[in-house]
């Protein structure tokens, strides 16, 4: 789990300096890199919160 808020931080930070870098170049590419990482981790995001629901049901009682 620790792995996963480590990833998550890195995202966060890495969407943040492709803001501020777009914001002080105006270079379309960074924004567009940006967009892709969020869409990105969305994505993974949810695949983890899918496969915690599945483990959440797939529990069998003893």
């Amino acid at each position: 789990m620790w792995l996963l808020r480590l990833l998550a931080v890195i995202l966060v930070i890495a969407l943040g300096a492709s803001v501020v870098l777009y914001a002080f170049t105006g270079k379309r590419e960074y924004l567009s890199f940006g967009w892709r990482l969020f869409r990105y981790g969305i994505v993974f995001a949810l695949l983890v919160f899918a496969l915690l629901f599945v483990e959440r049901l797939a529990v069998i009682p003893l």
